[in-house]
């Protein structure tokens, strides 16, 4: 009898890929501005988020593309262990293991790689950033057309379970937040968004947020790193009951900074999971 393959554990969220037009106008923005240390890999720009967490820049392939989100990694205890386990579900492997990561495609196609926790020692080696008002990356977010085709990998295959669900009143529900099973890190389905949907309104939902504890001294952290447009002062209280800050990079992507921690109750549903901290969990 053959025995069933067990789900590794899958500790958070490691990385997050997008295209840019600019490179070097894209190095102002994470480098500069939101003060994260560089590091090249080829035409790769990679940018520290901590030793565990990073985003990637890739070189735009058409300009016609409306979604710059190229695909995001979730981190696994055991990533060879993890491909087998998604093999026996049926799940297809898109792009063979390779340097010890591999990735399919969720049931919308967007591209999901699995890499070892703590496995990218070019990131772990990277020396620590001293101007990043962040230095945790807590979820990141995507279009999703249907939530309950999607639920069926992440919840059902991955084990994800929800964190919270919203929108801008109760009625209308847009934003739903699926945890890893293994930590407080999450994947954000953005809902509704129209077929002929511009270039900002996509980037507003594939995203990236960043974690801090008091978005005050954030906020004093950019102005320091030289954010002068008058974006890095709209921060505002989200359905989530969280403090939050909105700012975009030069092909319309949003970073968004976030308090770890709601401060008014939450619209349309509670808080459901753990609620992350400074320190990412392994």
């Amino acid at each position: 009898m053959m025995q069933a393959q067990t789900r590794p554990a899958i500790t958070g969220v490691a990385f997050a890929r997008f295209y840019a037009a600019d490179a070097a106008a894209s190095s102002h923005f994470y480098a500069d501005t939101l003060g994260l240390t560089k590091l090249t890999a080829g035409k790769t720009s990679i940018y520290v988020v901590n030793d565990l967490q990073w985003v990637e820049v890739l070189p735009l392939p058409d300009p016609g593309l409306k979604s710059r989100m190229e695909g995001f990694g979730l981190a696994t205890r055991d990533v060879p262990a993890m491909e087998r386990y998604l093999k026996a579900k049926g799940v297809a492997i898109d792009q063979p293991m390779k340097d010890g990561t591999f990735a399919v495609r969720d049931p919308e196609g967007n591209q999901v790689w699995f890499v070892k926790t703590g496995g990218n020692k070019m990131v772990a080696r990277a020396k620590r950033s001293t101007t990043a008002p962040s230095a945790r990356m807590i979820h990141t977010g995507f279009v999703v057309k249907d939530e309950d085709a999607e639920n069926k990998f992440y919840k059902d295959i991955l084990g994800f379970h929800p964190y919270w669900r919203g929108g801008r009143d109760a009625a209308h529900v847009a934003w739903v937040s699926q945890q890893v099973p293994d930590g407080t890190d999450w994947v954000e389905f953005m809902l509704n968004i129209p077929a002929d949907a511009s270039l900002k309104q996509v980037g507003v939902q594939d995203h990236i947020s960043l974690g801090v504890a008091d978005m005050p001294t954030a906020v004093e952290g950019l102005h320091k790193n030289g954010c002068t447009d008058g974006s890095c002062d709209k921060s505002r209280v989200g359905a989530d009951g969280k403090v939050q800050l909105n700012l975009y990079d030069p092909d319309l992507t949003r970073v968004e900074y976030m308090e770890f921690t709601p401060r008014e109750t939450p619209c349309c549903s509670p808080i459901m999971g753990t609620n992350p901290t400074a320190v990412e969990n392994r």
